[in-house]
């Protein structure tokens, strides 16, 4: 065994209280009952809990650990955390160092704080956080502090969900439950339980530290709103999995060290395509666990580039001009002996659990499309989608050739035979015929199939994998649970499922395409089929209290519809919000900074002419300089104007989805023309007198 490897096993899972620590720590039949209590979704009995928290306690201190907090994720799309000491003072004057089962459980943060969507009033401060036990808790060292880590749901005094986590944890018990009735009807007897597992690969952009502090619009908003582009982008293709600069490696592997600790299991890194853009993804895990995981990897990369003298960029489109980042959740379901329901095998056409849960899943798609597309729904998202780096907004399926061979047969009365993969021939002797998958890839695709599992490929990078993630649980949960009940009524299951599979590949075959979503023709070829094409947030937002929407969340426990209508109106406000900070940082930026260094160029070179007059020279070149600028510089001051009635106007409106169209249908544009007349200025503006690092000095320069 190499040095390195048993370092990178010695570290990771240090910093987490884990199976492992909980079997060395606990007694024997507090361990049992304790792994019971999760593996049958049982309440947590106080008196198992306060063992279990002195263990946790003990374990943390002996780590250095001198606090506990509840980790939550509230509808910031963030994480919260409200820290707390071990120390409790005794009679004598002195201290000691407690933790019971009830703080482990419950905690007590305020709860009119968070957005709400109207849940909450100011005066109903009152919230409470929930120990996740199937989410193991860590300790996070961060600077010379150390905490142990508590993952929780959040929800208010009434029981509403106040987070991301709670309508996850809903959903994943609505997926179960439906599965385990398919899977029992198709005579599986052994399985005790159904899991939605997750990968979500994290894109990011890396820029060197002291470029981002000269930049108030990437500090403030998370992207560039000025920016002309550079003379070279990504059109030679030579960053995408190029060899990492030493920098960045050094800077990847302080990551992977820092997620290790955490027990992240950090797998690939690689240069993504755009200069300046990278990737990490994590191996697989249940859905909620690996939600957590992602916000960790989050936190983990900003923290760590900061010690590089780095800035992480999250933001969906923080460069125009050069792919924006996405997350890609690899999304599955797995029994909890290990079978993955999404395993095509050898033989697809002749598993039947396969075919149902694969046709389950492609009716959800094109059942709940609208909603699918809603849950990506963000302000840095518009930027990305549809603009041939990412999927574009109508919502597809790609199968491959083989699967949709498989679903067409289906339609027929039931399919009879697959292709196989078969090998690759190279044509050269010392390399061997490769393995053939059998069927391709499709980047374009925004919800793919990959081997045994979908892609989900629309999701931002900045955004929590738990708001798509238990819309996906649910919309599934629902068909089948339609499924169930058609099998549950059957006499004959083989014949039953034979007619569902059939319905389906007839009614759902419109959302299959395997071709290149960027092209114009698919574009109209998917109004002929009736599929949604919703490019705004806005109006994506707009269609989540549909009445279908609201019965899905209402009839699987997940929302309820006053939960459902307050994130509607959050994340409707978010994007309100997000553009008025842009707006507002846009109008510092150019009275500020451009205006004033433009004016200044526009001086230096009138006095360029007056001087060239002087000396009895015509000054046409210089003249023509001036004449350019000043226009510009005229462009740029009345646009600064129409900008600031636009904001004046939306941020007075009332209504929230009103506010929120008056910001992208007036805000957005004027916005995007005063960057017109910044970026024309900054191509002509003297380099020494221009006031913000330019594209080229932030993607290119490490």
């Amino acid at each position: 065994m190499s040095e390195n490897f048993e370092s990178v096993a010695a570290i990771f899972g240090k910093n987490v209280f884990n199976d492992v620590v909980m079997r060395e720590r606990l007694p024997k039949n507090v361990y049992k009952e304790f792994k019971k209590t999760i593996s049958e979704s049982r309440f947590l009995d106080v008196s198992l809990a306060d063992t279990v928290a002195n263990a946790m306690k003990d374990w943390a201190i002996e780590n250095g650990a001198t606090h506990f907090c509840h980790w939550f994720q509230p509808m910031t799309g963030l994480t919260a955390e409200k820290h707390d000491s071990f120390i409790s003072p005794t009679a004598e004057g002195s201290t000691i160092m407690e933790f019971s089962g009830k703080e482990l459980i419950q905690g007590e943060p305020d709860a009119s704080s968070f957005p709400s969507g109207g849940l909450r009033a100011t005066f109903e401060a009152r919230g409470y956080t929930a120990w996740d036990c199937t989410s193991p808790a860590f300790i996070k060292e961060t600077g010379k502090n150390i905490t142990l880590y508590i993952p929780c749901a959040f929800c208010s005094y009434n029981a509403e969900a106040l987070d991301k986590k709670t309508p996850l944890l809903r959903s994943m018990d609505a997926l179960n439950k439906q599965a385990m009735r398919v899977l029992r009807n198709l005579g599986n007897n052994t399985s005790k339980s159904v899991g939605a597992t997750l990968g979500p690969e994290q894109e990011y952009f890396l820029i060197d530290k002291r470029f981002f502090e000269k930049r108030l619009d990437l500090m403030l908003t998370g992207r560039t709103l000025f920016g002309a582009a550079t003379p070279r982008g990504q059109e030679m293709s030579d960053h995408y999995f190029g060899a990492l600069h030493e920098r960045v490696a050094s800077f990847m592997h302080d990551v992977n060290v820092e997620l290790w600790k955490l027990g992240v299991s950090a797998k690939t890194q690689h240069n993504e395509v755009a200069p300046a853009q990278y990737e990490l993804a994590p191996v697989f895990s249940t859905v909620n666990v690996a939600t957590d995981h992602n916000q960790l990897v989050m936190e983990t990369l900003q923290k760590v580039a900061l010690r590089n003298n780095l800035v992480c960029l999250l933001y969906e489109k923080p460069f125009s001009g050069v792919n924006g980042s996405g997350k890609h959740n690899n999304w599955s379901m797995v029994t909890d002996d290990g079978v993955n329901l999404l395993e095509p095998s050898s033989t697809p056409h002749d598993n039947m659990v396969f075919l149902v849960m694969l046709s389950a899943v492609i009716r959800a798609v094109d059942k709940y499309a609208k909603l699918l597309r809603a849950s990506v729904a963000t302000a840095g998202n518009d930027h990305r989608l549809g603009v041939h780096e990412a999927p574009p907004a109508i919502v597809s399926v790609f199968l491959g050739d083989q699967l949709t061979e498989i679903f067409e047969q289906l339609g027929q009365g039931g399919a009879k035979e697959s292709k196989a993969g078969g090998h690759l021939k190279l044509g050269v002797s010392v390399l061997p015929p490769l393995p053939k998958d059998c069927t391709d890839r499709n980047r374009t695709s925004p919800f793919a199939f990959t081997g045994n599992k979908f892609e989900f490929r629309m999701v931002g990078s900045a955004q929590s994998t738990a708001g798509p993630m238990f819309v996906l649980n649910t919309i599934v949960a629902d068909v089948l649970k339609e499924i169930a009940d058609e099998l549950e009524k059957s006499t004959n299951v083989k014949t039953a499922v034979q007619k569902i599979l059939e319905k389906i590949s007839k009614e759902h075959r419109r959302i299959i395409f395997n071709g290149d979503n960027y092209t114009e023709e698919w574009t109209k070829e998917a109004v002929k089929r009736g599929l949604p094409n919703i490019k705004s947030t806005v109006e994506s937002l707009k269609t989540i209290m549909d009445d279908e929407n609201v019965q899905l969340f209402v009839n699987h426990k997940v929302l309820s519809k006053a939960e459902l209508k307050a994130r509607t109106e959050i994340l409707l406000d978010a994007y309100s919000m997000t553009i008025n900070i842009e707006a507002k940082t846009t109008l510092n930026i150019a009275q500020r900074q451009i205006l004033p260094a433009a004016i200044e160029y526009s001086g230096k070179l009138g006095k360029a002419v007056e001087s060239i007059n002087n000396a009895g020279v015509c000054p046409s070149v210089q003249k023509r300089a001036l004449s350019k600028t000043c226009e510009l510089i005229s462009e740029l001051n009345s646009s600064i104007d129409e900008l600031k009635k636009a904001v004046v106007v939306a941020i007075d409106i009332d209504n929230t989805a009103k506010k929120a169209e008056n910001f992208r249908d007036y805000v957005v544009p004027a916005m995007n023309n005063v960057r017109k007349a910044v970026d024309s200025l900054e191509m002509v503006v003297d380099a020494k007198m221009w006031p913000l690092p330019t594209y080229v000095e932030m993607l290119f320069i490490k």
